[in-house]
């Protein structure tokens, strides 16, 4: 078992206030002061804030945080069952949406672990300066995610770069998302810096070099410096990097084949722990997740939350393979009632489609098993042990092409986009494709190769065609979005009513 799961236990971290000569303290209870002694307690506290990524409630890789990746995008539909839910992706939401509000306070809260660490690393006796070092860089790789995950769903939002010392700390006002990009870009530039290209097996999943390149390129892609993402990303793919696309595009979401070559980061995941993912951070909680569960169809004990749209379904057959097939990421990604089709060891017929819509997500599905009643294990109820891959070395070449493209030149764009098309045995695109086609060219791809994977409303958003594609979609919900007021979700209202400094987002 992976060392960074066996950690990923209720480790809560606790800020201890100035205590009087006069008081007695506690032995059993852990303070800011007690706790960190030795390295072990470093690596508890680094467990504790990659947990939050795939927390239950509020983890932007965790079951909620997948839908509410998900949700709002063209390509993707999510019923009335949980009402939150279902108003993010209706675009019914408002400021006090408890699933939204989950992902401003779990993201929040990494941010305080990581600057907790950060804070007391120097009180760790006989740690190396290099280690040190390199523990500092791997906390300001996950305090940048965070503002990442915080900038690209909420804009405006609170810089705050160290625990708070007194009541007065607590209220900080919005910082501009610019500066909130600034400061993503800035932890992993210095994350880079000091951490290692690869770790020992017992380490996978931990933030590397690479890791922190990528995410650097993506948010210099998305803040459209293209010539700094072009240089920055390309450099993922010379030594000392070596990732490469796995040969068979499903290896990429199969508990089996995790951590492969083309992961440059994933959410650790496992059937470890307690057996009730719903716990919270206690040692009732599982380490695993509900998302297959969730998405699975009723007839394998699923709750069937969600479904792809006839959209996505029709733009995976805009183009055939060189042999006159379906492309084979429609086959990874989806399941549909075409000749032979099985699903959960059972034949397509035997399901019902309930929406309205032609397919159900195959793609990170416990498919192989009967049911989603166990997971991969069979050690805790309804959860998965399938690694969420959070950002693909996929990614990486795709963002490379946008980024050559957008600087005019679409030619340069080439052996990046093919690689992607090559691995779909798709044919050589033609040559001489202009600017505007060759970008038409890479949002299809990124449109099918990461359907379900938290990218395809934030593409949509960069691009400028969230209310474009989505009028132009058969989503549920459609007709309620509203440009610019729903690019971003709100404040959560309990935020403004805390903070006195807090003002609500533009729009809403």
């Amino acid at each position: 078992m992976k060392n960074i799961i066996t950690f990923l236990v209720a480790v809560v971290l606790v800020v201890g206030c100035k205590k009087s000569t006069l008081e007695l303290t506690n032995p059993n209870q852990l303070t800011s002061d007690t706790y960190w002694k030795t390295e072990a307690d470093v690596q508890s506290a680094f467990a504790a804030t990659y947990g939050l990524l795939r927390d239950v409630n509020g983890g932007f890789y965790g079951v909620r945080g997948i839908e509410l990746g998900n949700g709002r995008g063209d390509d993707f539909f999510i019923r009335n069952d949980v009402a939150a839910l279902y108003q993010l992706s209706t675009f019914t939401n408002t400021p006090d949406n408890g699933t939204a509000n989950d992902l401003w306070n779990i993201s929040y809260r990494a941010i305080f672990r990581a600057n907790q660490i950060m804070e007391n690393i120097d009180k760790v006796p006989d740690l190396s300066e290099d280690a040190k070092a390199a523990y500092i860089s791997e906390a300001k790789f996950l305090r940048g995610l965070n503002y990442f995950i915080l900038a690209i769903n909420f804009g405006d939002v609170p810089i705050i770069l160290k625990a708070a010392a007194s009541t007065e700390d607590y209220f900080v006002a919005k910082s501009p998302e610019a500066d909130v990009w600034t400061q993503v870009k800035q932890d992993f530039t210095d994350a880079a810096a000091n951490l290692p290209v690869s770790y020992s097996s017992e380490w996978v999943g931990r933030a590397t070099k690479g890791a922190a390149v990528a995410y650097l390129g993506k948010a210099q892609l998305y803040t459209k410096d293209w010539s700094g993402a072009a240089t920055t990303l390309q450099s993922l793919t010379v030594a000392p990097f070596n990732y490469q696309l796995m040969t068979d595009y499903n290896d990429n979401f199969v508990v089996t084949k995790e951590n492969n070559q083309e992961s440059v980061f994933e959410i650790q995941l496992g059937d470890v722990g307690g057996t009730n993912p719903w716990a919270g951070e206690n040692a009732s909680q599982s380490i695993g997740v509900t998302t297959a569960q969730e998405f699975a169809p009723a007839e394998v004990a699923g709750w069937f939350e969600v479904s792809p749209t006839d959209k996505l379904f029709n733009e995976f057959q805009k183009e055939k393979t060189t042999g006159g097939e379906l492309d084979p990421r429609m086959y990874a990604t989806l399941i549909w009632d075409y000749p032979g089709a099985t699903f959960y060891n059972k034949p397509f017929s035997s399901f019902k489609l309930l929406f309205g819509y032609s397919a159900m997500f195959k793609k990170y599905q416990n498919y192989t098993q009967d049911n989603e009643l166990t997971g991969a294990s069979g050690a805790s109820d309804y959860t998965s042990s399938n690694n969420e891959r959070a950002l693909r070395y996929a990614d990486v070449l795709l963002m490379i092409g946008e980024a050559l493209t957008m600087q005019g030149k679409p030619a340069d764009a080439y052996p990046f986009v093919q690689q992607i098309r090559t691995r779909a045995h798709l044919g050589p695109l033609a040559t001489g494709l202009t600017q505007d086609q060759m970008m038409a060219e890479i949002r299809h791809q990124r449109m099918i190769e990461f359907a379900r994977e938290n990218q395809r409303f934030y593409d949509l958003k960069r691009w400028g065609l969230l209310k474009q594609e989505i009028t132009n979609s058969d989503k549920v919900g459609k007709q309620f979005f509203v440009a610019d007021k729903h690019d971003y979700f709100p404040v959560p209202q309990a935020e403004i009513n805390a903070n006195p400094k807090m003002e609500q987002n533009s729009h809403w």
